[in-house]
C-alpha cells in the first residue's frame, strides 16, 4: 500500500515539474516596452559606375548586293542585247566568304554567236546600201553629210566616158551617168573557125595588128569558150561553126573601143613579121576595167564635178544629186548603222562576260538559280550580305529611352558563339513611340561590326553603355528616398541619432548611385530597419511588428522634442 502511494506522489512530482519548466521555456516574459529599430547601414564609398541598359534582338545584315547574270536587262524592249544564258558552274556555295570582283560563277551562251553573225550580216547589208547609194567605200561612210545629198563617185581609176548629164537635170533611179574606163588594159572579142581554134589553148599569146597605126602588139588569151557557135547573124544565114576567145592587152596609148584589129599567131619569136593571121578581123569590146556610174536616187543634179575623158582616181566625185526624200533616206541609213555597230559592240561585249563576279564583299546567302538553269541579262541569281557590319533593331520603354544617346556605344553578345564579344553603337533613336499593346515603346537601331562567323538571324544580347564614372561617392539606391520632390538619404550620425540629408545624385543602376554632393566619404546611410520600418518610426509591442496609432502619437510627440534639439532623430529608449 506504501508503495502505491510513493508511486503517485512521484508522478504528481514529475507532472508539476515539467509543467512549471514548460512554463519558463515557452511562455514569454512580462510585456514589457520594445526597444528602439536597429538599423542596417552602408557606408558612403568612393568607386566606379556604370549605368546601361540590356537589349536582345536579332542581328540583320546593314550591306547587301544581288548576284546578277552579266548585263543590263532592258523590261521594255527585248533585242539581241539581251542575251540568254546557262549556268553551268557554281565556284562559291552558300556560306563561302567572297571578295568583290571574286569569279563566283561561270555561264554558257549557246545562242550568242549566231546572234553576233545575224548583227554582223544586218549591219554589212546597211552599210553596203548606204555605200552604193553614195559611192564611198564602208570605211568612208561617216564622211557623208546627208544636207548635201548623194554624191556620186568614181568606182575605179580611169576616164570619164559617156557623160549624160548636165546641171539641174531631174534625174531617174538606175540612170547611167558615165562610164569610167580604165583603158591602160583593152579586151577584144575574136572569133575562130575550128581549124583555126585547134591550134591554140587559153593562156597563148596573140599577135595584134591595129588599122590606125603601124607595129604588132600582143595580147593573152583568157577566155575560150570550147563550144561552137553558128557564125552568121539575123541578116545573114550561118556559114559554118566559129569559136569565140577573149583577149587582154596593155593599151599604147591610142587603143579604143570598137577598134578594128587582126589577130593571129606568132611563128617567131624573134622575127615579129612572121604571123599566121585568122581569117576574120576583130574589134576592141572594151577595156578590162569598166564601171558604170549609176543614180540611185531620183534626184536633181546640183553639181556635174568631171568632163568628157577627164582622168579621175577612185572615189572622186562624178556628180552631186539632192533631195528631201534623199537627205531623209541617207539620215536613216546613217541612224541604222549606229544602232548596228552598237549592238554589235554590246554582244562582242558578252561574249567576255561569261563569269559571274561577287558584287561586293561579303558571304553567299543563297544561290536562286540552279546549275542548267537559263537566266536573261541583269536577271537576279543570288543574294551576298556582308557580316564586317551588321545591324539591330530593338525597341525600349519609355524609361530606358531617356537613357540612350545617339553614339552610345554597345557591346554585343551571341548565344551561338559564347566568349565572343562584338562592338557596336547606337545609331538612331525614335524620338516618337509606339503603342504596342498598351506599353509604349521606342525603336533603336544599333550598328554592329562584325566577322565572318556572324549570320542574319543570328539572336543578340546587346548592353547599350548610357554611361559611367570612375571614382566617385556611391550609395546604395535603396537608401534613397524622395521628400517633397527632393532627393534624401537618412545618415546615422556617430551619437546614433539619424538625419535626412538631401544630395545631388547623378548616375544611378539598379544597385548603386552616384552622389554628386551632400555626402562625405565615410558616411553611414541607413538602407533599413529591424521592425523594416522608416527610421522614424518606433516599435510597438512585441506581439505585432506594426506600429500602433498610440505608438505613431508617441512617435510624434517624440519627433517635435527632436525638432526642438535641431532636428536630430534618437533611438528608442527602453
Amino acid at each position: 500500500m506504501m508503495q502505491r502511494i510513493l508511486m503517485i506522489a512521484l508522478i504528481i512530482v514529475v507532472v508539476i515539474g515539467g509543467g512549471f519548466y514548460a512554463y519558463k521555456e515557452l511562455l514569454p516574459p512580462p510585456e514589457q516596452e520594445a526597444q528602439g529599430p536597429v538599423y542596417s547601414t552602408k557606408p558612403v564609398v568612393r568607386g566606379d559606375i556604370t549605368v546601361g541598359i540590356d537589349v536582345t534582338g536579332p542581328l540583320n545584315p546593314s550591306r547587301s548586293g544581288s548576284i546578277q547574270a552579266p548585263g543590263g536587262r532592258n523590261y521594255y524592249e527585248m533585242s539581241a542585247e539581251d542575251i540568254q544564258y546557262t549556268l553551268v558552274e557554281i565556284l562559291a556555295e552558300e556560306g563561302t566568304e567572297v571578295k568583290m570582283g571574286q569569279v563566283i560563277a561561270r555561264l554558257a551562251a549557246p545562242e550568242l554567236q549566231t546572234q553576233i553573225k545575224n548583227a554582223q550580216d544586218e549591219l554589212e547589208s546597211e552599210k553596203k546600201f548606204l555605200s552604193d547609194l553614195t559611192g564611198l567605200p564602208s570605211e568612208r561612210l561617216y564622211e557623208v553629210n546627208p544636207s548635201q545629198g548623194v554624191i556620186l563617185r568614181a568606182p575605179i581609176d580611169g576616164r570619164v566616158s559617156g557623160l549624160s548629164v548636165a546641171e539641174s537635170q531631174e534625174i531617174k533611179q538606175g540612170h547611167i551617168v558615165a562610164r569610167i574606163v580604165d583603158d591602160s588594159r583593152f579586151k577584144i572579142d575574136a572569133k575562130l573557125y575550128p581549124d583555126e581554134f585547134s591550134n591554140i589553148k587559153l593562156g597563148d599569146e596573140l599577135a595584134l595588128r591595129f588599122s590606125i597605126f603601124d607595129g604588132i602588139y600582143y595580147g593573152t588569151i583568157t577566155d575560150i569558150n570550147p563550144n561552137p557557135v553558128p557564125d552568121g547573124d539575123e541578116d545573114e544565114p550561118a556559114k559554118g561553126f566559129v569559136h569565140w576567145i577573149t583577149i587582154e592587152g596593155s593599151n599604147p596609148g591610142l587603143v579604143k573601143s570598137g577598134l578594128e584589129v587582126h589577130v593571129g599567131i606568132p611563128l617567131d619569136k624573134n622575127n615579129s613579121t612572121k604571123v599566121s593571121w585568122f581569117s576574120s578581123p576583130s574589134t576592141v569590146t572594151g577595156f578590162v576595167d569598166e564601171e558604170r556610174v549609176l543614180s540611185t536616187v531620183e534626184a536633181v543634179a546640183t553639181q556635174v564635178h568631171v568632163k568628157e575623158m577627164e582622168t579621175v582616181k577612185k572615189g572622186d566625185p562624178i556628180v552631186s544629186l539632192s533631195g528631201s526624200d534623199v537627205q531623209k533616206t541617207i539620215q536613216e541609213k546613217l541612224d541604222k548603222i549606229r544602232e548596228k555597230e552598237f549592238e554589235l559592240s554590246q554582244l562582242y561585249s558578252k561574249v567576255g562576260q561569261m563569269e559571274v563576279r561577287a558584287p561586293m564583299d561579303g558571304i553567299i546567302a543563297s544561290w536562286d538559280t540552279q546549275l542548267g538553269a537559263q537566266v536573261r541579262s541583269g536577271e537576279w541569281m543570288g543574294y551576298v550580305f556582308n557580316t564586317s557590319d551588321m545591324g539591330m533593331w530593338v525597341e525600349v520603354d519609355d524609361i530606358d529611352v531617356l537613357l540612350i544617346k545617339q553614339g552610345s556605344p554597345v557591346k554585343v553578345t551571341v548565344d551561338a558563339l559564347p566568349g565572343e564579344t562584338f562592338e557596336g553603337e547606337v545609331m538612331h533613336v525614335d524620338t516618337m513611340g509606339q503603342d504596342m499593346k498598351g506599353i509604349t515603346k521606342f525603336a533603336v537601331d544599333i550598328e554592329v561590326k562584325g566577322g565572318p562567323n556572324l549570320r542574319p538571324g543570328m539572336q543578340a544580347r546587346a548592353y547599350i553603355d548610357a554611361g559611367s564614372a570612375k571614382d566617385v561617392l556611391l550609395v546604395p539606391l535603396e537608401g534613397v528616398f524622395e521628400e517633397d520632390g527632393v532627393q534624401k538619404v537618412e545618415i546615422l550620425n556617430p551619437d546614433g541619432t539619424t538625419k535626412a540629408v538631401p544630395v545631388k545624385l547623378g548616375l544611378m543602376n539598379d544597385r548603386l548611385a552616384e552622389v554628386k554632393s551632400g555626402l562625405k566619404e565615410g558616411q553611414l546611410v541607413i538602407t533599413g530597419s529591424s521592425a523594416d520600418l522608416l527610421p522614424s518610426q518606433h516599435i510597438g509591442n512585441k506581439d505585432s511588428i506594426v506600429p500602433s496609432n498610440d505608438d505613431n502619437d508617441k512617435n510624434k510627440d517624440k519627433d517635435k522634442d527632436k525638432e526642438g534639439n535641431g532636428g536630430e532623430k534618437t533611438p528608442a529608449s527602453n
